[in-house]
């Protein structure tokens, strides 16, 4: 009994030892794999790209949809009536002022202007005449031969014959007129539209039809509204000297033109709440068309001395708005800040923030207070969008 007694004893031990060994074992092989986890994750260090602040001018622009509007559109008439002769213009064609479009028929007004001509000379005869008897009558009078009632009808046919005369000389020039006229030239210089007219029809004068329409395109202007909440901005930068405008295309990538506000409404539209601004444009390459639907952006201040940094490095969160700063050790601080405005792809920073301190731009998900990254080459961004306005 003793001996069996012995012998469980001795097993009880053996199975204590094979139990205290193997536990002992499994606890030295799981730290050499939590440490094998563990020990890249300390030493990783995460790829961001970053950029320093730098002090500089932030421009604002207002931007806006806007119509481009001709100056002047006009639809050439006729004054007087006839056949047209010849039409000396091209649908579509660059015209001058003053240039030849369209003759109508000259030789009816050729024989008016005669018939006038004549009319003056058969009247000036006449006045001279009755001018040469008048003053025999005077000489007649003086000498007792004839009454006084006989000088005052001469004298009143003299004044007759000056008035009809007066008369006379301006149905020649009415009639030289007409002769004008009948060569229709362009009133404004632009391009000239579809032609309404075919030759040798016969045009009656002054025609709702018309012949075609001129429109100017140099310089030309676009209209656009702004809110009444940046009237004040506005007015403060027309104070200041000439304000820079830019169109656009719709998709707002392609400059058009370059010009400048040239005036704005004189009231503001209470069902919108918007005012009416007008822009010029020299528009030398045409590429401004009437009616044409453009993107107008507008200069309507430069703000002096602000540090600015990419739009992409501003974050916010419950925090408030914060940017992730390198520091010289490669780990990152979250440091708080006041942003100020903010144009296209760039941010001013009113406060918190210094020129210089580099702040990251790409990566900042993967970021948090302490993490350390490794700055990479910053890759080549596209051209500033254009922000609405502020």
């Amino acid at each position: 009994m003793k001996n069996k007694g012995l012998v469980s004893i001795l097993a009880l031990v053996a199975v204590a030892i094979v139990v205290t060994i193997f536990a002992l074992r499994s606890e030295r092989a799981r730290g050499a794999v939590s440490s094998t986890i563990n020990a890249p994750t300390r030493r990783m260090a995460i790829p961001v790209v970053a950029t320093q602040a730098k002090l500089g001018d932030l421009q604002r622009y207002l931007s806006a949809i806007g119509t481009v509007t001709s100056i002047a559109t006009v639809t050439v008439q006729s004054r007087v009536a006839g056949q047209i002769m010849a039409v000396n213009f091209r649908e579509g064609q660059i015209v001058k002022e003053g240039q030849l479009l369209v003759q109508i028929d000259p030789r009816p007004y050729q024989v008016q202007l005669e018939q006038a001509r004549g009319q003056l000379a058969h009247d000036t005869a006449m006045l001279s005449n009755d001018t040469v008897n008048l003053e025999r009558d005077r000489i007649l009078y003086g000498q007792s031969v004839i009454a006084r009632q006989t000088l005052d009808t001469q004298e009143a046919a003299v004044r007759q014959d000056r008035g009809t005369l007066l008369t006379d000389k301006a149905n020649v020039d009415n009639a030289k007129l007409q002769l004008v006229y009948s060569r229709i030239t362009a009133p404004i210089g632009g391009r000239i539209g579809l032609r309404l007219v075919d030759p040798g029809n016969i045009i009656q004068a002054n025609s709702t039809q018309g012949i075609a329409v001129i429109t100017q395109l140099q310089p030309i202007t676009v209209v656009f509204s702004i809110p009444e909440d940046n009237l004040e901005l506005v007015l403060a930068a027309m104070r200041a000297g000439t304000v820079p405008a830019e169109a656009y295309d719709r998709s707002f990538h392609s400059q058009l033109a370059s010009g400048s506000l040239l005036t704005m409404d004189n009231q503001i539209d209470t069902t919108t709440g918007t005012v009416k601004l007008k822009a010029d444009f020299s528009n030398q390459e045409q590429t401004l068309f009437p009616n044409q639907f453009v993107n107008v952006r507008m200069l309507a201040q430069t703000l002096h001395d602000q540090v600015l940094i990419p739009l992409a490095a501003v974050q916010r969160s419950s925090l408030g708005t914060f940017v992730y700063v390198v520091k010289p050790d490669q780990t990152v601080e979250l440091q708080k800040i006041q942003e100020g405005h903010t144009e296209g792809e760039t941010a001013a920073v009113q406060s918190g923030l210094a020129a210089g301190e580099t702040v990251v731009t790409d990566g900042v998900d993967r970021l948090q207070q302490g993490s350390l990254v490794t700055v990479q080459p910053q890759a080549s961004r596209p051209p500033l969008a254009v922000n609405a306005a502020q």
